[in-house]
């Protein structure tokens, strides 16, 4: 690795939106980067388009949970800003609640650790919009109500409070990014996908698609490229200390509407669904109000598009398993 170039550590960097942030910072900083991943979710193969850029990045197995192993990291790579994306996700909290509480909020705790001890300058942790709840109003703006309708939600929810604590106690660079829905190539495909990779993969299969609940609750959805471009963007900035910052579209599309718009591209219509319970703590309307990104970082991100879906079932595709 080049040691004349700053270094940032991306936790969770061989994951679905971890990846893109690895390959935006290789490809539109000069930056070294250290990537930490326990592989569980994360996969080597996200990482290969940054192959390229070998002598910039250095690839760590390791949990980022665990203090001593990535305070020692931190200390022989000098890490200028850990990015804070290590994660358990949603549909594992309805079957693992408790483990997924209890990891979640020691990722948290292990990153403001070592911005406190000095191991690095600052952090950009990655909570989600999944803190809010249901909307109360929309749209969703950073000064929303934290209403966690799951124990992934409330464990996100719990990050953010400890993020602020270490601000306010210790006085640590710190800033919290909330991303609403992520959509594109890489997205996880194995247990507890989301969404879109399921209908994708299943209509790929010729199975049926399968909907929780009616189909009309709504989402905002964003393709992963731009919030990843985002937070490269987010990071730059000095000023951010303790502030939250959504990250949307602030439009609002239903799951019939995304399910439709897949079948569209796929040219699959026709395609059989079927109408399932709604699931434990679903959310029923989202929708972002990202007026202080914009304002801050001129952060305008695009809606859902026909072309960025297509280039997202043409990656399923090529990587159906």
């Amino acid at each position: 690795m080049n040691s004349t170039n700053e270094t940032v550590l991306v936790t969770g960097g061989a994951g679905f939106i971890g990846s893109h942030l690895v390959e935006a910072l290789l490809n539109q900083t000069d930056k070294c980067v250290v990537v930490v991943d326990n592989f569980l979710l994360g996969d080597s193969q996200n990482l290969e388009q940054t192959k390229g850029n070998f002598d910039r990045i250095d690839v760590y197995r390791i949990d980022a949970s665990n203090f001593a192993a990535m305070s020692e990291i931190a200390q022989n790579h000098q890490i200028q800003t850990i990015f804070d994306l290590a994660v358990v996700p949603l549909p594992t909290s309805l079957a693992f609640p408790d483990y997924t509480i209890r990891t979640n909020v020691e990722l948290t705790t292990t990153a403001c650790e070592l911005v406190r001890q000095g191991y690095a300058e600052k952090l950009v942790h990655c909570s989600s919009s999944e803190v809010y709840g249901t909307a109360h109003f929309v749209p969703m703006t950073e000064d929303h109500p934290l209403d966690p309708l799951t124990p992934y939600a409330a464990s996100k929810a719990a990050g953010d409070q400890i993020v602020s604590s270490y601000v306010k106690t210790f006085g640590i660079s710190a800033v919290v990014v909330r991303p609403f829905n992520n959509y594109g190539p890489r997205q996880n495909t194995k247990d507890y996908a989301g969404l879109v990779p399921t209908v994708i993969q299943n209509i790929l299969r010729g199975k049926p698609i399968t909907i929780s609940g009616d189909g009309s609750q709504t989402r905002d959805y964003v393709f992963v490229r731009d919030t990843a471009a985002a937070l490269v963007d987010i990071e730059k900035n000095d000023e951010f200390v303790g502030e939250v910052y959504n990250l949307g579209t602030g439009i609002e599309t239903s799951v019939n509407e995304i399910v439709d718009l897949i079948s569209s591209c796929m040219s699959s219509e026709g395609q059989e669904i079927q109408l399932g319970n709604s699931r434990a703590g679903d959310v029923v309307r989202h929708c972002a109000g990202s007026q202080k990104s914009v304002q801050k970082f001129g952060l305008s991100l695009p809606s859902i598009s026909a072309l960025q879906v297509n280039e997202t079932i043409a990656w399923y595709a090529e990587n159906l398993e």
